[in-house]
Formats: structure tokens, C-alpha cells, sequence
């Protein structure tokens, strides 16, 4: 059976990827969560199923076959099970879905740093930096452009829940978290990710965890 190690579901974003991808997959996984930075923490990431990924999470094992990376991990799934349940099948809607996802993994720093994940938290609203506004402002762009030409009549970006809308789902949370500026439209987007099935599963395990990092209790400056 697969066995996936996460970090904790109220902070750790490409945990939750990893975990949704899984999900999706349908397939029988072991879920293992690994509270991020305690007292075990650099001695845990020195043992041997963290030493493909340098102690990253999350890291997916399947018997001897090891994957981490979020993308990665959507992309092994993808294989192993139906390519649909993660990409459209439509040749225009996948090679968008790819690159929407492909810019997610790799942009958005201003975002991701001065607004660290914390699913536990809504903080009152404050004015985004200028860097942050200008990654929000292509989130925007992007999922108006997935929705008007691929959305149809489904609830998410290319119809149906796939892979970008797991790549997508940390940005929600955060936007959420911070009560971030968002464009009129992505209100119906954002409430069908996170009423999500799967989702909701994860908010609740958050909600249950004991472990506080207090650096990620605070907003954003």
C-alpha cells in the first residue's frame, strides 16, 4: 500500500497537495504526519524515508519506489491510475492545466512567504504588500482564463476537481487565512474548493491537531 508522510495539516501547503493527489487517485494509502520543526524534527529528517527528499515533505512510498515533490507525486498518481482523474482530457484544457500548475509550483514567492498557510487562522484584513497584489493579481488572470474557457458548467477550474485545483488549493486556504483581495468571481470558485469532500477532511484533522508553530500564529506584517 502507499505510504505518505505529510507535515502538519494546519501549516505545511505542499503537504496537503501531496494528500489531495492521493485522494484523488482513489487508491488505499497510509497517511503519516510528521509535526514540522519540534523537537525530533532534524533528527527525524536524517532518517532513511526522508533521505530521498533531504527531509522534505511530502514524500510518497510505493514498496521501493519513492516520489516526493507535489507535483511529482500528481504526475506518478496520474500514471498509476487515470490520467482523468487528474488532467482534462481535452488537449487545449490539459496543456493549460499543466502550465497553470506548473507556474503555481514554481512562482508566487512574495505570497507564499509573507503569508505562510495556517487553515486554523482568519486574520482581520490588512493591505498586501505590492509584490503580493501583483501574484494575486496573475491568480486572478489565470483562474478567469481556466474558468471561461474550460470551466463549463462544473464548479472548478477546468470543470471537474483535477490536478490544478490541487495545486491551487493552498492559495485558497491562504486567501482565506488573510483575508486577501480576490476578483468578484473567485468567491463561487474558492467556496467549491473548500467545501470540497476532501477538503472538509482535511480542515477537520487540522482542527484536531495539538501542535502550534507560533511563527505562523501571527499575520502577516
Amino acid at each position: 500500500m502507499l505510504k505518505l508522510i505529510i507535515g502538519n495539516k494546519a501549516y505545511s501547503s505542499w503537504s496537503l497537495r501531496g494528500w489531495l493527489a492521493c485522494k484523488q487517485s482513489g487508491l488505499p494509502f497510509e497517511e503519516v504526519v510528521v509535526p514540522l520543526y519540534d523537537e525530533q524534527w532534524d533528527k527525524r529528517r536524517e532518517g532513511d524515508e526522508f533521505a530521498p527528499s533531504s527531509g522534505k515533505v511530502p514524500i510518497l512510498w510505493d514498496g521501493d519506489a519513492v516520489v516526493w515533490d507535489s507535483l511529482a507525486i500528481v504526475e506518478y498518481l496520474a500514471e498509476k491510475t487515470e490520467r482523468a482523474k487528474f488532467w482534462p482530457e481535452d488537449d487545449g484544457a490539459r496543456a493549460m492545466a499543466r502550465s497553470m500548475s506548473a507556474e503555481m509550483h514554481s512562482s508566487f514567492t512574495a505570497l507564499r512567504r509573507k503569508h505562510s498557510m495556517n487553515i486554523r487562522q482568519v486574520f482581520p484584513p490588512k493591505q498586501p504588500d505590492e509584490d503580493v497584489l501583483a501574484d494575486l493579481g496573475r491568480i486572478m488572470e489565470l483562474w478567469a482564463q481556466a474558468r471561461a474557457r474550460f470551466g463549463g458548467d462544473g464548479q472548478f477550474l477546468f470543470g471537474e476537481f483535477g490536478a490544478a485545483d490541487i495545486m491551487f488549493a493552498p492559495v485558497v486556504t491562504r486567501i482565506i487565512t488573510y483575508s486577501l483581495p480576490i476578483a468578484r468571481f473567485a468567491a463561487g470558485y474558492m467556496d467549491a474548493v473548500i467545501q470540497h469532500p476532501f477538503m472538509q477532511d482535511w480542515i477537520a484533522g487540522a482542527q484536531e491537531e495539538e501542535w502550534v508553530i507560533e511563527k505562523f500564529e501571527v499575520p502577516a506584517n
